[in-house]
Parts: C-alpha cells; sequence; structure tokens
C-alpha cells in the first residue's frame, strides 16, 4: 500500500471516529428545559424560593422563575397580559382582581403582623399604641400588609401616622434594618427571616386580621400542567412543612 493511500485511508477512520462520537453526544444530549415562572408576594420570598429549589430537585428538567412584588401589582401586571404559569396573592382580595384569568384559587397558609424595631428597640416600643407617635413605616393600603395595618390600628382604635408606605412588606422590613424607622408593622414571616437584623414585639390585636394567602394557575399558562404540579407541591407535604418552618400557618 502507498503511502498516500495509507494516509487516505486514516483521515477516512478518524472522520468515521469523529462522526460516530457526534452521534453518541447527540444521544445523550438533556432534553429540553422547562420553565415554569411563577408571580408572588414578596412576603413569600424565602419560602417559595427554598421550595423552587426542592421542586427542581425532584424535576431537573425544569426551571422555576420568580418574581416577588406586591401582590396589588402583581394583579394589575395579570390584568394587562404579563405571561406568567402561577400567581400567589397575600390575600384574597388581590386574587379576586383576576378571577376571571385563572383557575379557581386554592388557599395554602395564613400570616398575621408583628411589629418590627431595630436591635435594641432604641425607641422603647412596647404595644400598637406607642407607634402613634413614631416614626413608623408601613405598607401602603392597597398592598395587603397594609390593608391588614388598618384593620389592625382599627380594633385597637390607634390613630397611626406613618412616615412612609411602601409598595410590600419588603421595603418597610429595610427601612427598619437601614435605621430609617423607630418601627414597622410586617408580616411575622419577614420578622423571622431578617433574624437578629430586627426586634419583634407582638401585639393581641394581630389575630383581628390574619392574610389568607391563595394560589392559582393562570388560565393562560403555556405550562398548564408543570404549574398545576408547582401549585400541588405548595400545597402538599413539601410545602406545608417548608412554609410552617418559615412561620406561616399552614392547614
Amino acid at each position: 500500500m502507498s503511502k498516500l493511500k495509507m494516509i487516505a485511508g486514516g483521515m477516512l477512520a478518524l472522520t468515521l471516529l469523529a462522526g460516530c462520537g457526534q452521534a453518541q453526544s447527540g444521544q445523550q444530549s438533556p432534553a429540553q428545559q422547562r420553565t415554569v415562572t411563577v408571580l408572588a408576594a414578596a412576603s413569600l420570598t424565602e419560602s417559595f424560593d427554598e421550595l423552587g429549589k426542592r421542586f427542581t430537585a425532584e424535576h431537573p428538567d425544569v426551571a422555576v422563575q420568580f418574581d416577588y412584588q406586591g401582590s396589588s401589582t402583581l394583579a394589575e401586571q395579570i390584568k394587562q397580559g404579563r405571561p406568567a404559569d402561577v400567581f400567589a396573592s397575600a390575600d384574597d382580595k388581590n386574587m379576586f382582581k383576576v378571577a376571571d384569568l385563572v383557575s379557581p384559587p386554592q388557599s395554602f397558609a395564613t400570616n398575621r403582623l408583628t411589629i418590627v424595631v431595630p436591635p435594641g428597640n432604641p425607641a422603647h416600643v412596647t404595644s400598637l399604641a406607642d407607634l402613634a407617635d413614631k416614626k413608623l413605616v408601613v405598607c401602603a393600603p392597597q398592598v395587603p400588609c397594609g390593608a391588614a395595618t388598618q384593620q389592625v390600628a382599627a380594633a385597637a382604635r390607634v390613630g397611626l401616622r406613618p412616615v412612609s408606605e411602601e409598595n410590600d412588606v419588603k421595603q418597610v422590613l429595610q427601612k427598619v434594618v437601614a435605621g430609617e424607622a423607630d418601627a414597622g408593622l410586617v408580616y411575622v414571616t419577614d420578622a423571622k427571616a431578617a433574624g437578629d437584623r430586627v426586634q419583634s414585639i407582638d401585639f393581641p390585636e394581630a389575630p383581628r386580621a390574619v392574610n389568607n394567602y391563595p394560589i392559582a394557575t393562570l388560565a393562560d399558562s403555556q405550562q398548564a400542567q408543570l404549574a398545576n404540579e408547582f401549585v400541588s407541591y405548595v400545597r402538599g407535604p413539601a410545602g406545608r412543612e417548608v412554609l410552617g418552618a418559615h412561620g406561616f400557618d399552614v392547614p
């Protein structure tokens, strides 16, 4: 065999081997990843982040994309046609606003308010009544935590004069953590998530404004089956375990 033929034969063999390698690589390529988009109340941030990790660990081909904002903001975005798969609200009122755009909502948790103050409680807050003359930050009235704030204030017959009304509960918490307020009214779950960055002060009027958390699949979801699976996961044993650990009351 001539040297030229040997070289040509070797090149052909390498080409065939390369072709085989490409075919095997193609056969082993992972399935295309699916994504479920979840619009959730800001107070669900820590618990849903953990649930998302658990859900994707059990569904390796799935990614869960979260957007956490005030429930009223998310409801308005859904009404304007924002594409998504799941909506989890911090109250029934904002879920009702999109009732014709979602599946029948299902409750999965409840939450209540607490007072948070900077470490050491420099303003010496001990009750809801003490907030009447303090530098107070609360949620805006259209936000679930803001509506709950109005309810507990009415129950306690306390006139609150907040220096700031925020669009979601995380913004309230952040202002207290930053030392920009003497106190704030947030959910017990947010106080728990903040750890030693704040002190929490419970008050007897809190049970007068317990918020129910509903969850639903959007009617125009492009991943309806996957969205339903996530909703079931939130309402199932794993969801109850995680939500309970983060301070929510669960059914």
